[in-house]
């Protein structure tokens, strides 16, 4: 069973939504509500980049400017599951997302690639013009 578990990636239409989810691992994360999740993509021939995070609790989050107002991140500790909801998809939007786990100060999101210490395999989003 991999430790993070991505789905919900695909090709939609510019406008379109999706919604991704990733599922942490019961065995590997025995306290999922200890963890700040992340999402982070990376297009083709770019680097990886920050794209949301939230805090352990969930009460906290924090999103890239380029997704500020389309994307919205959050939690089911009950289900150990993050989700990332995607609306008004654009283009630019296309890329690998891969969701991530970590151990923060105080459990607060973070942009900080080196603050997950646990990345899954990564799902394509691809958003037709």
């Amino acid at each position: 069973q991999e430790q993070l578990a991505e789905s919900g990636g695909g090709l939609v239409q510019a406008g379109g939504s999706l919604r991704l989810s990733c599922e942490a691992s019961v065995r590997t994360f025995s306290s999922f509500t200890m963890l700040t999740m992340g999402w982070f993509r990376q297009a083709p021939g770019k680097e990886r980049e920050f794209v949301a995070a939230i805090s352990r609790s969930g009460s906290s989050s924090d999103h890239a400017d380029s997704v500020k107002g389309r994307f919205t991140i959050s939690r089911d500790n009950a289900k150990n599951t993050v989700y990332l909801q995607m609306n008004s998809l654009k283009p630019e939007d296309t890329a690998v997302y891969t969701c991530a786990a970590g151990w923060t100060r105080f459990g607060a999101p973070s942009r900080n690639l080196n603050d997950y210490g646990y990345w899954g395999q990564g799902t394509q989003v691809t958003v037709s013009s």
